[in-house]
C-alpha cells in the first residue's frame, strides 16, 4: 500500500501550490507549470513552427490580421489589469502572423500570446470584425492560461498513470493492458475532453469581452459561428469532442452577449 500513500502525496503537493482562478469565470484551474518556463517553451514552438510554414505575402490581410491583433492585445492587457493581474503582463510578448494553408480553417495562441491564423479561414471571417471574433477567442485562451492548464492536467494523467502502473505490475498481462486501455479512455473522456470544452467556452465569453473592448461589435460572433457550423456539416458526439457542439455553443454565445456589449462602444 505504500505505493498509493505516496501517490497520494504527490498529488497533493501538486494541487495545493497549483491551483489559479480564471478571470469573468472564476473557476479553478491547475496551474503546475511556472508562467516562465510555459512562455519560454511556446516561443521556440512557435519560432520553429514559423520556420516550416508558408507566411502570407498578402501585405492586406496581413496588416489586418496584424492591426485587429494589436488592438485585442491591448484590450487583453487593460482585461488582465482591471482583474489585479498586471503583474502577469510581462509574460506576453505578442506576435500575430497569417500562415497560407488554404484548407485549414482554423487559428491559434499560444501560451505568451503566440498567435497564428490560417488562411482558410478568411473565406468564413471576411471582415475585420467577424476576424476579431477570431483572434478576440485565441487570445482569451493565452489570457486564461488554458495552454498552462492543459499542461498541468495533462501532468497530472501522467502521474496517475505511473500510479495504476505500479498497482498492476504483478498482475496478468491481459489484465494490465485492459486496465491501462480503461484508463487512457477514461481520462480522455473523463477529464481530458471535458476540460477542453470548458476553455473553449471560456475563451468563447473572455473573447466577445475582449473583442467589445477593442471596438469590434461582438454581436458578429453569433454569424461567424454559424458559417463555421454550416462548414463543419456533421459534427461527433460532444463528449468525444474537444469543442463544444455548434449549437450549443451558438445557444451560449447568445447568452454571453449582453456581458459583451457592456463593454462595446460604437465607433
Amino acid at each position: 500500500m505504500k505505493w498509493r500513500s505516496l501517490a497520494a502525496l504527490l498529488l497533493l503537493a501538486a494541487l495545493v501550490p497549483g491551483c489559479a482562478t480564471v478571470p469573468i469565470t472564476g473557476r479553478s484551474q491547475l496551474d503546475l507549470v511556472p508562467a516562465q518556463q510555459l512562455t519560454a517553451l511556446a516561443a521556440d514552438s512557435y519560432a520553429e513552427l514559423l520556420g516550416e510554414a508558408r507566411l502570407s505575402q498578402d501585405e492586406k490581410w496581413t496588416g489586418v490580421v496584424e492591426g485587429i491583433g494589436a488592438r485585442i492585445a491591448s484590450s487583453a492587457e487593460a482585461f488582465l489589469i482591471d482583474h489585479g493581474l498586471q503583474s502577469q503582463i510581462r509574460y506576453y510578448d505578442w506576435e500575430f502572423a497569417l500562415i497560407v494553408d488554404d484548407a485549414q480553417a482554423n487559428a491559434f495562441c499560444m501560451p505568451g500570446g503566440k498567435v497564428a491564423v490560417y488562411t482558410g479561414i478568411l473565406p468564413l471571417a471576411p471582415s475585420e470584425t467577424s476576424l476579431a471574433v477570431v483572434i478576440g477567442h485565441e487570445v482569451a485562451h493565452a489570457i486564461a492560461n488554458h495552454g498552462g492548464e492543459r499542461m498541468s492536467q495533462l501532468l497530472l494523467a501522467e502521474l496517475g498513470g505511473m500510479a495504476l502502473s505500479k498497482a498492476v505490475e504483478e498482475k496478468p498481462e491481459e489484465t494490465r493492458q485492459l486496465a491501462y486501455l480503461a484508463y487512457g479512455i477514461g481520462a480522455q473522456v473523463g477529464v481530458l475532453l471535458p476540460y477542453s470544452r470548458t476553455h473553449e467556452s471560456e475563451a468563447d465569453r473572455i473573447g466577445l469581452i475582449l473583442m467589445a473592448r477593442a471596438g469590434y461589435d461582438p454581436r458578429s460572433a453569433v454569424a461567424f459561428w454559424e458559417r463555421m457550423a454550416a462548414e463543419k456539416g456533421a459534427e461527433p458526439p460532444e463528449f468525444l469532442s474537444t469543442h463544444p457542439s455548434s449549437a450549443r455553443r451558438i445557444e451560449a454565445i447568445r447568452g454571453y452577449l449582453p456581458e459583451a456589449l457592456g463593454y462595446f462602444e460604437e465607433p
